[in-house]
């Protein structure tokens, strides 16, 4: 998949590794089905297997919205001492709302990557992200419009098809919309590490045909 950008290639200490490590993981289970627009092909598939897995048993362990804020916050703090000095690094830029993404602060993510869209507009992988956090955040259309901006720079960008399709039909009830976006995703990208997990959302969205728009689809068990 050469659609997709780097990853961040800021370095950490071990603990703060591990300690981001752990929030992402736990993102991955909280978000749903989403991936990644700027990830790698490895994080995509190892966050969609995540997203299906069952919620951990100590609900208590769970850090607080508050927690993640405040681990996003320190995590990104080297960064934005680095954006004062360089404050045009669209790079940067991604990498700060990647952090702000990866723990469910979505409003700042947003921010951030506005912010390196103005520099790089036609970055793909970035501007799906934007969608992605905007889905979140409660705003399919918004979502929607940047998800087709994303495909305009990469008409193949998988991940943006990937979400789009996710977004027609659990946002807008498009089962239409939705099996023709992942169809799409399937005839371009012919080596796409989830494409079982395409087949399988295809046939659930499926049986949603004729579902009101507006009505929110039962996720998969």
């Amino acid at each position: 998949m050469n659609q997709t950008v780097s990853r961040t290639s800021t370095h950490w200490s071990s603990m703060q590794a591990y300690t981001l490590a752990a929030i992402c993981l736990l993102a991955g289970v909280l978000f749903g089905w989403l991936v990644r627009g700027s990830q790698s092909p490895v994080a995509a598939t190892v966050q969609a297997q995540s997203a299906t897995a069952p919620m951990p048993a100590n609900e208590a362990a769970q850090p607080t919205p508050e927690q993640m804020k405040q681990m996003a916050d320190t995590q990104a703090a080297p960064l934005l001492a680095k954006l004062k000095t360089d404050p045009e690094n669209p790079q940067l830029l991604a990498d700060i709302g990647n952090i702000y993404y990866d723990t469910k602060n979505f409003p700042p993510a947003i921010d951030y990557y506005q912010h390196a869209l103005k520099l790089k507009p036609d970055n793909a992988g970035v501007r799906t992200d934007m969608a992605t956090a905007y889905w979140y955040s409660g705003n399919a259309d918004t979502a929607i419009q940047e998800f087709n901006k994303a495909l305009v720079a990469q008409p193949n960008q998988a991940n943006a098809l990937f979400n789009l399709g996710i977004v027609k039909w659990q946002g807008k009830m498009d089962i239409d919309g939705a099996v023709a976006t992942w169809q799409k995703l399937l005839d371009t990208n012919p080596n796409y590490e989830n494409k079982d997990r395409v087949l399988e959302l295809i046939q659930q969205a499926k049986k949603h045909t004729g579902v009101k728009a507006g009505t929110t689809a039962k996720p998969l068990s």
